[in-house]
This record gives structure tokens, C-alpha cells and sequence, in this order.
């Protein structure tokens, strides 16, 4: 048997890890959820979720996956070999599949849009330097998402830069990627904050921002604050099961969970700091800042108005398509490591087993958004659908049957052995995070579930 992949140093390894969980959730819907649910108030939970249930659960799945050295499914496999538990990591390879199958189509986007702002084609019609009616961005948003041809030669761009990376494994591929672009990633950001808070009125968006409004917490605001943390995270995936067993049997798992999750939240508070200053400074209050309006709407007009458009354009999209290409490598992964450890394939053959028929698959996802429109599930066009189905439905679930199965199925002391690298070091939190694996966590996540159904 083929000796199992590791990461080769510290660093790539928190690199890889936090790449897998910066991604578009950070950039998109953290400030949107933190505009929706009332900005600081939202803020504070959301970092206490992270520290009390996130850090928690991201150790069971760690403690899984390095104690097995095994994919989603195997891991379950090796330590109740003769129950059904299986199926909980096969749900979850499914659920980042899907997900797979869409976040391609939204990666190919953001190349679009790096590659129009390099043209300088994205700001056709505006005026840089000056106020632009943001009428011109929504058209060209609309006009490209519905396109049939654009997506698809873009999310295929994408596909192809992901074979490309993972072909080479583990170390030279997913490893060397990371290293190179997540301190790109917090560069760009740092270049982004600056310019935020030197805009005028700047202070204004970041009270809004920092400035808790305690009568704003609302049943609603933690739901959302705690989905955000979970989703952040890259919880319930697959993925830090995935990448925990190329861990080195030293790496000391509560160090690592807490450093990947300072670094996510550092991600989704800087974008903070660069949204709601620019957003204030040019009276952009009254936008409603979902997902797809902050980046592809929102930041290009805020853009116009800056000197040098263009080049802010292209940094912007830059870190951009970093976040998208690190986050997609990482669930594809999830399924490549079951098609190595389950059914015995070589790495090439399981990454073009894997990628190659997510050529068709998010082609159908993006011709669902113009000519395949007309066909919906439960009123969703495909891609909403898959996004509804796996992001809301599929990894509350995962996550709620990784937490009864570390907190009450495996043997008690797998946590406990993997959290003291076998009693080699001290562990002060098993107690702690043992108790929010079995009680905590699993309620809370469930109500996350139940809130998709009573909204």
C-alpha cells in the first residue's frame, strides 16, 4: 500500500487548512449576513460562536480524521468497522460534491471579472474617478450570469487550473499552492483595509461595524451568527477530516484549530474593515449587500470612484480568485481522497475521475442561470437548489452526526489520544470541548437546520 500523503512543514500544513476555509463565504456573506443582522451585534456572536462551537467541532472532525489517516469514509470505517456510521462521511462527500459542482461556476466568475478588469472592459460606459450609477454594473452582472458561452469557457478555466494543481498531490500541488497565495490573500487585504479607512468618513462605517448595538441580538442574529461560523469553517464538508489525516503525528490539533480559526475570522474582519468604510464613505447605506451585489455591483462602483480604478480592480479580483482556487482544490479533494483510500486509485486517475464529470455538471449549473432557467426544484433554478440543498440542509446534518459520533459512538479517549498526541503533551480543554461535542454543539447546529424550514 502506497505510503499516505502529509503535509511537509507547520506552515503549509495551517496554510492548506486555512485555504480551505477562506473562501467566498468569507468575502461574500460574512459582511452581507453582518449588514442583514446589525453589524457589530452580529460581529461579537459570530466570534463567540467560532471560539465555543467552531474550534469544538473542528477538533472532532481533526481527531477523526488523523487518528484514522483515512478519507470522510474510511474514517468512520476503521473505528466502528461493523456499523452504518459510514454514511455519515459519505453524506458529507456528496454534500461537498455538489457544492463542487456550483462553487466552480461562481470561481469562473470571478476569473471573468479579473480578466474584464484587466481589459479594463468592466468599466466600459462608466467614468473612472467619478460617481458612476450603479445600473451599469447590475446590467453587465445580469447580462454575463445569463450568458451561455462566457460561464462556461470560465468555469472550465477553473476546472482545468484545478486538475492542474492537484495532479501534482498533496505537497507539490495543494501545499505549494497555499504557501504562495494565502500570505498573497492577506497582503491584498492589508492593501484593501488601508485604503478603506483612509476614505473620508470612513469612521462612520466602521462604528456601524465595531460599535455593538446589544438591543440588536435577536434569536435570528445568533442563528445566523452561528451558520456564518459554521460555514466559514468549512465545517461538516469532509474537508478538515480530509486534510487532518495528512497531518504529521506530532501536529498539535488544539494549536492548529485555534490559529486556522484566528486566521478565518482575521479574513472575514478585515473584509469588514474594507466594506462598510467604502460603502459609508460613498453612500452606498441604503444597497442591499448580498453576495453577488457587494462583489459584482457594490465593490466595482465603489472602484469608479477611487484613483487608478483599474488597478484596485484587478487587485480586488486577484484576491478574489485566490479565496475561490484554494477553497475549490480543498472539496475536491474530499472526493479524490475517497477514490485513493476507498477504491484504490492512483492520484491521476482519481482526479480526472473526480473533476472530469464536473465538466458537465457545472455546465448544467450555469446554463441554469439563463437558457436551463426554466427548470426548477421546488421553485429554485438548479444552481440555487444545489446551493439551498447541500449549504443548508446537507452540512448542518453532517455536522450534527459528527458531533453524536465523537461525542457518544467512538471510543472515548480517540479525542482524548489525539488532542495529547497520545499522552505526550497536556491537554487543559478535552473536558471542555468533549462536553460542547456531545450537548452543545449538536442543539445549536439543529437549530440552524430548523431555521432554513421557519423563515
Amino acid at each position: 500500500m502506497a505510503q499516505k500523503a502529509q503535509f511537509s512543514s507547520k506552515i503549509g500544513l495551517i496554510a492548506a487548512t486555512v485555504g480551505s476555509a477562506v473562501g467566498l463565504g468569507n468575502v461574500w456573506r460574512f459582511p452581507a449576513e453582518t449588514q442583514a443582522n446589525g453589524g457589530a451585534a452580529f460581529l461579537l456572536i459570530y466570534i463567540g460562536c467560532v471560539f465555543l462551537l467552531g474550534i469544538p467541532v473542528m477538533l472532532a472532525e481533526f481527531s477523526l480524521g488523523r487518528s484514522t489517516r483515512s478519507d470522510a469514509v474510511g474514517a468512520f470505517k476503521a473505528i466502528t468497522p461493523k456499523k452504518k456510521w459510514w454514511l455519515s462521511g459519505a453524506l458529507a462527500i456528496i454534500a461537498s460534491y455538489i457544492i463542487l459542482c456550483f462553487y466552480m461556476v461562481v470561481a469562473g466568475w470571478t476569473i471573468e471579472y479579473l480578466w474584464q478588469s484587466i481589459t479594463g472592459n468592466l468599466y466600459e460606459g462608466g467614468q473612472a474617478g467619478g460617481a458612476v450609477d450603479n445600473a451599469i454594473f447590475q446590467s453587465r452582472m445580469s447580462e454575463y450570469i445569463v450568458d451561455d458561452i462566457n460561464p462556461l469557457i470560465f468555469t472550465y478555466i477553473v476546472i482545468i487550473i484545478n486538475i492542474g494543481i492537484l495532479l501534482c498531490g498533496v505537497k507539490k500541488g495543494i501545499e505549494r499552492l497555499s504557501n504562495i497565495m494565502m500570505p498573497m490573500l492577506f497582503l491584498l487585504l492589508l492593501v484593501f483595509a488601508g485604503v478603506s479607512l483612509s476614505l473620508p468618513n470612513a469612521s462612520e462605517g466602521l462604528a456601524f461595524f465595531l460599535n455593538p448595538d446589544f438591543s440588536k441580538i435577536t434569536p435570528t442574529v445568533i442563528v445566523s451568527a452561528l451558520g456564518q461560523a459554521f460555514f466559514s469553517l468549512s465545517l461538516g464538508m469532509g474537508i478538515l477530516i480530509t486534510y487532518s489525516s495528512y497531518f504529521p503525528k506530532d501536529t498539535k490539533l488544539t494549536r492548529t484549530a485555534i490559529t486556522v480559526s484566528l486566521l478565518d475570522l482575521t479574513v472575514a474582519f478585515m473584509m469588514g474593515v474594507i466594506i462598510f468604510p467604502a460603502v459609508t464613505s460613498f453612500g452606498l447605506e441604503g444597497e442591499s449587500l448580498n453576495g453577488a451585489t457587494l462583489i459584482f455591483i457594490t465593490l466595482p462602483e465603489i472602484f469608479t470612484q477611487l484613483p487608478g480604478t483599474q488597478i484596485w480592480s484587478v487587485l480586488f479580483f486577484s484576491f478574489l480568485v485566490i479565496a475561490a482556487i484554494t477553497s475549490t482544490i480543498s472539496i475536491a479533494e474530499v472526493s479524490i481522497a475517497f477514490m485513493q483510500d476507498r477504491l484504490k486509485m492512483s492520484r491521476p486517475k482519481a482526479c480526472l475521475t473526480v473533476l472530469l464529470p464536473v465538466f458537465v455538471l457545472s455546465s448544467i449549473c450555469s446554463l441554469s442561470q439563463g437558457s436551463l432557467s426554466h427548470i426548477t426544484i421546488a421553485g429554485l433554478n438548479i444552481f440555487d437548489f444545489l446551493d439551498t440543498l447541500a449549504t443548508n440542509i446537507m452540512l448542518p446534518i453532517c455536522s450534527i452526526l459528527i458531533c453524536i459520533y465523537i461525542g457518544w459512538v467512538a471510543p472515548r479517549n480517540l479525542m482524548d489520544k489525539q488532542l495529547t498526541n497520545n499522552g505526550a503533551m497536556k491537554s487543559h480543554v478535552f473536558g471542555i470541548v468533549l462536553f460542547i461535542v456531545r450537548y452543545i454543539a449538536p442543539i445549536l447546529i439543529a437549530f440552524i437546520l430548523a431555521s432554513q424550514f421557519f423563515k
